[in-house]
C-alpha cells in the first residue's frame, strides 16, 4: 500500500510507530524534513531528482498548494521525460 498506491501515503501517527517503521526500512539515505524547515521544498526538488527517500514530518491540517502536484503524482511527459510540476519549476 505504501509503494504501490497511485498517491503517497499520508499517515496520521500520533505515537511515531509509523515514523519509526518508514526510518527502519528505508535506512540512513531516508532524508526526513519537518514542514518548518524554511529549504524542504529545495531538499523535496533534490529528492524528486535524485530518487532519494523523503519524509515529510509535522505536517498541519493545510499543506503547502505547492506540494498538491507530488501528493496526487500527478506526473507528465516533457520531451520523452517524465516531470512533476514543483512550486514554479518542472522537475
Amino acid at each position: 500500500m505504501t509503494a504501490r498506491g497511485k498517491r503517497w501515503p499520508l499517515m496520521i501517527d500520533p505515537q511515531g510507530q509509523g515514523n519509526k517503521w518508514i526510518k527502519k526500512k528505508e535506512g540512513k539515505e531516508l532524508k526526513a524534513i519537518k514542514m518548518t524547515n524554511s529549504k524542504m521544498l529545495l531538499f523535496l526538488d533534490g529528492a524528486i531528482r535524485t530518487g532519494a527517500p523523503m519524509l515529510l514530518e509535522d505536517l498541519e491540517e493545510m499543506l503547502d498548494p505547492s506540494l498538491n502536484p507530488v501528493l496526487l503524482k500527478a506526473v507528465f511527459e516533457n520531451n520523452g521525460r517524465l516531470q512533476i510540476k514543483l512550486g514554479d519549476s518542472d522537475v
